[in-house]
């Protein structure tokens, strides 16, 4: 019996050792700027595109024949600019084909098949192009880093002990290993307008532990990465429509489906509750309202965040009464308190996810239908959605 806990031992260190030594860890991004107007390369690796909005990179890390899990973590400061702002993360999953990048630097052209419209071209995956598939969805919060500092002291509530230096955002993408394995190019995309931007870090984790491999299939992206395409407003006209073609059946898949609203000020769709109606196959897989209201839990990452005074009541003790009173008191309210459409200064956006069970090859049909407000003026109401598969390899 003693022998035989030994021997059991000594398998699982060994185990242990073999997974530590397959353990990777992948920095793409160091200290990196991403802004509006910078010219300057530090680093000849890094492709900018829209004037620095968008960085990108190619990447190799070794093949994980027996699967592994992956983890994405993003590291962000402020380099001057104070406003909140939306990100992505994302991966270039055929930089064989037609990708934005082709059509960035001017070789290629989105194909005619996915547009919605005339002004919003590359949203739909097509034979020869997909869309780029979003590692991580995130929102940047009010100055963080930068501002982070007693010159915005009184901005600062009680129940804040410091500004944070930065924020950090993890996410398992276990799921999209196969994309993110090889060589692939991984981008990020802040849209900012200030020259000062932001300061990102950003890594992949593969723990090397054999998981179960699923394959990845690009279905929509309405996010504007590339020069020309125009604000995603058209929800508001319509539903978005795509019909492709699976050729063969495919097991245990999933829909992840990531969306976000903006615009509009205080009587737009970032501040009101919207329903998102997601079909597959004339199938509801998704009907919800994307909302966030724990947006005061951020406070500690927006120090340049607007503030407002507001009255209140307020249920006290009296320490000479000793007894319960109520007062009037003025509190103080941050923009970055304010629920919001799937989002908070600050957070990450964790994709919904649909298991739509095993497919079989032929058409499929995908409907997004969001009841948006119209974009008028400077009213620039839109939603950001992007859509993929994942099934069983």
């Amino acid at each position: 019996m003693k022998v035989r806990s030994i021997v059991l031992f000594i398998l699982l260190i060994s185990v242990s050792i073999s997974f530590s030594q397959n353990k990777i860890e992948k920095v793409i991004f160091k200290d990196q700027i991403i802004n509006y107007g910078k010219t300057t390369v530090d680093d000849p690796e890094i492709i900018r595109l829209q004037g620095g909005r968008v960085i990108l990179k190619k990447v190799t890390v070794p093949k994980f024949k027996k699967g592994t899990d992956v983890n994405i973590k993003l590291s962000l400061r402020s380099n001057g600019d104070k406003w909140d702002k939306s990100g992505s993360c994302f991966v270039i999953t055929n930089p064989d084909d037609i990708s934005f990048l082709n059509i960035a630097e001017a070789k290629a052209e989105f194909p005619k098949d996915s547009y919605v419209n005339e002004k919003h071209g590359g949203v739909k995956a097509t034979e020869n192009y997909k869309p780029v598939v979003e590692l991580l969805r995130f929102m940047t919060p009010f100055g963080v880093g930068h501002y982070s500092n007693d010159k915005v002291k009184h901005r600062k509530p009680v129940y804040v002990p410091k500004w944070e230096k930065e924020v950090v955002w993890n996410e398992d993408i276990s799921d999209l290993e196969s994309i993110v394995s090889d060589t692939f190019y991984v981008g990020v995309w802040i849209d900012t307008w200030t020259k000062v931007g932001y300061k990102i870090d950003l890594s992949l984790s593969y723990s090397g532990r054999p998981k179960t491999q699923r394959n990845v299939i690009p279905l929509i992206n309405v996010v504007s990465y590339v020069k020309g395409q125009a604000l995603p407003y058209f929800f508001a006209e319509g539903p978005l429509e795509y019909t492709f073609n699976l050729d063969k059946n495919i097991k245990n898949a999933k829909l992840h489906y990531i969306t976000t609203g903006h615009g509009g000020h205080s009587g737009g769709d970032e501040f009101i509750k919207i329903k998102n109606s997601v079909l597959f196959n004339e199938k509801t897989v998704i009907d919800t309202i994307p909302w966030r209201d724990d947006c005061a839990s951020f406070r500690r990452f927006n120090p340049t965040s607007g503030v407002w005074l507001r009255k209140d009541s307020t249920y006290y003790r009296d320490r000479k009464a000793k007894t319960y009173k109520i007062k009037e008191i003025e509190e103080r309210l941050a923009s970055s308190d304010l629920s919001r459409s799937n989002w908070c200064p600050g957070s990450k956006v964790t994709p919904y996810v649909a298991e739509l069970g095993d497919l079989k090859l032929g058409e499929q049909n995908l409907t997004i239908s969001i009841p948006a407000t119209k974009a008028e003026k400077d009213k620039t109401n839109h939603w950001l959605v992007s859509a993929y598969i994942t099934y069983e390899r």
